[in-house]
């Protein structure tokens, strides 16, 4: 029997009628579905809402584990269940409209909830060490007037980095940009790009599953 490809989605526009990156994400999803056949799909939308760092979960996190108390634990309960996606997961989707040249700050909210020193990440002799290796991650993005990987697409490169920053560097990305100066040409493009990453790609592997 074969395997179960385990996989995050996690949606971060603030929009959903006629919103690109679901959109986009669905058709990657269901590419992937055809590809392996066997795919399980974990499902995080942000926009119904996302906790920011504050003290109290500062405070919190910077207590070692084994000191933590259950006000501690309380306030890290819903961070560790997003890490707890990821640590579960083969592929990661992640839906990002490019919001006034950044990431939308949900999104932002969320690396900040799940870059977690020894959780997902930790510090060496030699630097930073990202834990979560091994995963495949895809970048469905859209825009309405920045060029994705232009002078002015800071969000790209931020999130390349962060994921990078937890271990997860093998990332591609799916570009429907300057839709308002390109319109349906840009989406059928991305739909293109799904299709060749997915169909034309060695098949992964399912490193976050144990055997």
């Amino acid at each position: 029997m074969s395997q179960t490809l385990n996989v995050l989605r996690v949606d971060s526009s603030g929009r959903y009628d006629s919103s690109s990156t679901r959109t986009l994400a669905d058709n990657l999803i269901e590419a992937l579905e055809v590809r392996y056949n066997r795919v399980e799909t974990t499902r995080r939308d942000l926009a119904e809402g996302m906790p920011h760092v504050d003290e109290h979960w500062i405070q919190a996190n910077f207590t070692p584990a084994e000191e933590r108390n259950a006000a501690h634990k309380e306030e890290l309960h819903f961070s560790d269940s997003l890490v707890a996606e990821l640590q579960a997961a083969d592929v990661i989707v992640i839906g990002m409209p490019i919001y006034n040249f950044g990431v939308p700050a949900a999104l932002k909210a969320w690396v900040d909830m799940v870059a977690r020193a020894r959780l997902t990440f930790r510090y060496t002799e030699n630097g930073p060490e990202g834990l979560l290796k091994g995963k495949k991650a895809y970048l469905v993005i859209a825009s309405g007037g920045v060029g994705v990987d232009s002078e002015v697409d800071f969000a790209t490169p931020y999130m390349r980095q962060a994921l990078a920053f937890l271990g997860i560097t093998d990332v591609d990305v799916v570009t429907a940009d300057q839709q308002m100066r390109r319109g349906d040409e840009s989406i059928s493009e991305a739909r293109a790009q799904i299709a060749d990453l997915v169909y034309t790609t060695p098949s992964l592997t399912l490193a976050a599953q144990v055997a």
